[in-house]
C-alpha cells in the first residue's frame, strides 16, 4: 500500500485525574503550535476524552474535567492554533476505559463469568482502568459524546478510538445480546463470540457516524488485534501500528506486523513514544539514538510515523522532549521527497501464523539473512511473491493445495517447515508435493542434523543440537535428502540421562533435515519457532540453504553483520534500498534499549534490476553519487560508511 497520512505526527496523551485541579491553567495557543512546528510536526492527536472519562472542551455535559480552567476550551484551541500553523489535528476519544462512567454508573462495567468487575489491575486497591461493556447503555453514553464533538469542531480531521479490544462480559445486557444472537451464555467460546460482535457493531455505528460529518476525516479504532485487521479495516481508514519498544512490545514488534499490515491497501504508521519506558513516563526520556532508529524502521517500512508525548496537566508541553522530537523528525522531512508514494517490495510471502513464535522467528531469520518478506494470508494474493514459506504449523486446506501447486506450476517456490503442508499428527501427506514419505512425530524431544554436502560449505563440521521435536521425514523419490538427522542414544528422562543437559548424538538415522523436490522444500523441525526461542544458528542455516537453491537471485544482498536490516522500496521508477544498523541492548532486567550507533565500513551492496540504472546515490540528506557497476542484472557498489540508517537510491 502506498502510504497517504502525514509522515510526522504526534499523539498527545492527556489522560488527567479528576484530583488535579489546575488543568490547562498555563497553556498558551500560540507557544503550543509553535512547538509542534519547530519539532517538525504535521499532525497532533488532540483529547476530546481521556481514560478517566473527562472532556476537555466547552460543554455542558457534567463529564468536563472539573480541574479544566474555567471558559477555557482547551480542545478547541488546540485545534485552531496547530490548524493556523497547517498542522492536522485528529481527535482522540477513550472508548472502553472511562473512569467517569465506570464510577457514575458501576452496572455498565463488564463481568466476568464469576460476576467480578473486569479492571486493568488484579486488586480493587492498585490503580487500574475499569473497562466499560459495549453491550450496556454505556455505548450511547459514548455515541452522545462522539456526536458532539463531531458537531462542535465540524469537521473534524480524524476520530482517534482507544482502548476497542473485544470484551467478554456478562452484564444483564450483554447476557440478553447472546440469548437475541443464539449464543450460549455459559460458554466461553460464545462469550468471546459474542464480543466480537458487539466490537463490530459498534465500529460500524461509530465510523458511519463520522463519516456522517467529516466525510474526509480519518476513523480510527486502537488496541485491535493485527491478526483480525482484515475483518476490522471496513470499519477504518488507516491501521496504526502503536508498539513502544521499551513500553512492552518490544523491539521485534513493529517490524513482525508492518509486514502484515502494509498488505491490507490501507494506510499505515508506526508508533512509538519520546518516553524511556511506556506511556506516562513523566521524566522519562528517550536517547536520541533509539528514536532515531525507532522512525528510521517506519521509514524503511513504508510506515507513516507517529511519536507519542504526554502534555503536563498545566497545559505545558515539555521542551527537551519536543527538541528530541523535532530532531528525529528533521531527518524524516529531509528524505520525504523518497518516502513518499514508495511502496515496499517483497519476494518471498509468509503464511501467518497469527499466535505462536513463528511468525517472530520468521521476522528475525529472514531480516538477518536480508530477504524480502511480507506475511499474508490464505486469501492474499500470492502471485507476486518468488517464494513462499509456510513456517512451523499451517494447515493446508484443499483450496490452499490447489493455489500451490499453481504457484509452483508457473515456476515458483514454496519452502515448507514442521508439519506444514502435513497432518497435525506428521503421519499423513496433505500437500503431495512436499516430496516427503512422513512418520509421525520423533520419539526424542531433541535430535541433531549433519548438513550434507551440498549445503555443509563454511558450517561447522559437527552435530548440530536441535532443541525441538521434528517429523521424522525420508524423501520420495525424485526428492533429494540435503541433512541427515542424527538420533541421540536415547531419551532423556528423570531414570535414564546422561550428564548435564541432553543425550549426545549416537549416529545418522535414515530420516531426512531437509529436502528438496524441484521447487519445493521441506525442512521437518519447526525451525522458526525453534530461533524465536533458542536463536540457534542451525535453523538459520537450514533455512538460508534452502532459500538460496529455491531463490539463487535474491533482490539484495549485502556483506553486513547479521544485525543490519535491509528493505527495498519503490517510489515511480526509482529503487531505494534502506539499510539500518542500530543493536538494542539489554540494559535493564527487561528493558531494551539504543545508545550508541556504530559505524560500518565498506559494506557491499548488491540489487536485482532489469535494467542499468542512470544513477545511484546516497542521500545525507542530500542526494551523493557513489560509484557502481552493472553485471548480469545486478547493480553492485561499495557503501564507504554506514551510520544509523542509509537510503541508497537507484534512479532508473
Amino acid at each position: 500500500m502506498v502510504n497517504s497520512l502525514p509522515m510526522r505526527q504526534v499523539h498527545l496523551d492527556f489522560h488527567t485525574s479528576p484530583a488535579i485541579r489546575d488543568v490547562g491553567k498555563e497553556f498558551d495557543a500560540r507557544h503550543f503550535a509553535a512547538t509542534m512546528k519547530r519539532a517538525h510536526v504535521n499532525s497532533v492527536t488532540v483529547f476530546a476524552k481521556c481514560h478517566h472519562g473527562h472532556l476537555y472542551y466547552n460543554t455542558r455535559r457534567p463529564e468536563r474535567h472539573p480541574g479544566l480552567k474555567r471558559g477555557l476550551d482547551l480542545l478547541g484551541a488546540q485545534i485552531e492554533s496547530l490548524h493556523r500553523e497547517g498542522i492536522r489535528a485528529p481527535i482522540y476519544l477513550s472508548v472502553q476505559c472511562d473512569e467517569y462512567a465506570a464510577n457514575t454508573h458501576p452496572e455498565w462495567v463488564a463481568r466476568g463469568a464469576n460476576l467480578v468487575a473486569v479492571k486493568g489491575s488484579d486488586s480493587v486497591f492498585k490503580p487500574g482502568w475499569q473497562i466499560l461493556d459495549m453491550s450496556s447503555p454505556y455505548q450511547d453514553f459514548l455515541v452522545e459524546q462522539a456526536l458532539e464533538v463531531l458537531k462542535q469542531f465540524r469537521p473534524v480531521d480524524g476520530l482517534f478510538f482507544d482502548m476497542c479490544w473485544d470484551q467478554p462480559s456478562t452484564t444483564k445486557w450483554a447476557i440478553a445480546g447472546m440469548l437475541k444472537d443464539k449464543l450460549n451464555p455459559e460458554s466461553e467460546d460464545d462469550r468471546a463470540k459474542y464480543a466480537h460482535q458487539v466490537s463490530l457493531r459498534y465500529m460500524r455505528r461509530l465510523h458511519d457516524l463520522a463519516k456522517t460529518h467529516s466525510k474526509q476525516g480519518t476513523v480510527y479504532f486502537n488496541s485491535r488485534p493485527l491478526s483480525g485487521l482484515e475483518e476490522d479495516l471496513s470499519c477504518m481508514t488507516q491501521t496504526e501500528i502503536e508498539a513502544l519498544p521499551s513500553g512492552g512490545w518490544g523491539y521485534m514488534y513493529f517490524p513482525k506486523n508492518v509486514r502484515f499490515v502494509r498488505t491490507l491497501h490501507k494506510p499505515y504508521l508506526g508508533m512509538t513514544a519520546r518516553f524511556h519506558k511506556g506511556w506516562a513516563d513523566f521524566g522519562g526520556l528517550k536517547s536520541g539514538a533509539a528514536l532515531e532508529y525507532e522512525t528510521s524502521q517506519m521509514m524503511a517500512h513504508g510506515a507513516g510515523c507517529s511519536i507519542g508525548d504526554q502534555m503536563h496537566p498545566r497545559g505545558v508541553l515539555d521542551s527537551a522532549a519536543y527538541d528530541l522530537i523535532g530532531k528525529a523528525y528533521e531527518r524524516v522531512e529531509a528524505r520525504e521527497a523518497w518516502l513518499v508514494g514508495a511502496k515496499s517490495v517483497a519476494e518471498i510471502g509468509v503464511l501467518s501464523h497469527a499466535s505462536g513464535d513463528g511468525d517472530e522467528g520468521v521476522t528475525r531469520m529472514l531480516t538477518q539473512l536480508k530477504h524480502q518478506f511480507n506475511f499474508i494470508s490464505e486469501s492474499s494474493d500470492w502471485e507476486e511473491y518468488e517464494l513462499l514459506v509456510l513456517p512451523d504449523a499451517i494447515s493446508v486446506s484443499k483450496s490452499m493445495s490447489a493455489r500451490l501447486r499453481r504457484h509452483v506450476a508457473v515456476g515458483k517456490a514454496v519452502l515448507a517447515t514442521g508439519t506444514s503442508g502435513l497432518s497435525s499428527d506428521g503421519k499423513k501427506v496433505i500437500w503431495d508435493n512436499l516430496g516427503v514419505k512422513p512418520m509421525g512425530f520423533s520419539p526424542f524431544t531433541v535430535t541433531y542434523v549433519r548438513f550434507g554436502r551440498e549445503i555443509g560449505g563454511g558450517i561447522p563440521a559437527t552435530d548440530h543440537v536441535m532443541y525441538d521435536r521434528s517429523i521424522r521425514v525420508v524423501p520420495t523419490r525424485g526428492a533429494v535428502s540435503l541433512a541427515a538427522v542424527v538420533e541421540p542414544y536415547f531419551e532423556r528422562g528423570w531414570d535414564h540421562f546422561s550428564s548435564h543437559y541432553q543425550t549426545p548424538p549416537d549416529k545418522p538415522s535414515r530420516f531426512s533435515a531437509a529436502v528438496l523436490n524441484g521447487r519445493v522444500a521441506h525442512i521437518p523441525f519447526p525451525v522458526f519457532g525453534s530461533y524465536a526461542n533458542h536463536a540457534n544458528l542451525a535453523c538459520r542455516w537450514l533455512v538460508a540453504a534452502m532459500i538460496d537453491r529455491l531463490i539463487p537471485e535474491p533482490l539484495v544482498r549485502i556483506k553486513a553483520p547479521s544485525s543490519t536490516e535491509a528493505t527495498v522500496a519503490r517510489q515511480g521508477k526509482r529503487t531505494i534500498v534502506h539499510l539500518l544498523q542500530y543493536c538494542p541492548e539489554r540494559r535493564g532486567k527487561d528493558l531494551d534499549l539504543i545508545e550508541d550507533v556504530v559505524p560500518l565500513h565498506d559494506v557491499e551492496l548488491s540489487l536485482k534490476l532489469k535494467k542499468k540504472p542512470t544513477c545511484v546515490y546516497r542521500l545525507n540528506p542530500s542526494p551523493e553519487a557513489i560509484e557502481f557497476d552493472y553485471r548480469e542484472g545486478r547493480v553492485n557498489t561499495v557503501l564507504a560508511k554506514i551510520l544509523g540508517h542509509e537510503m541508497v537510491v537507484f534512479e532508473a
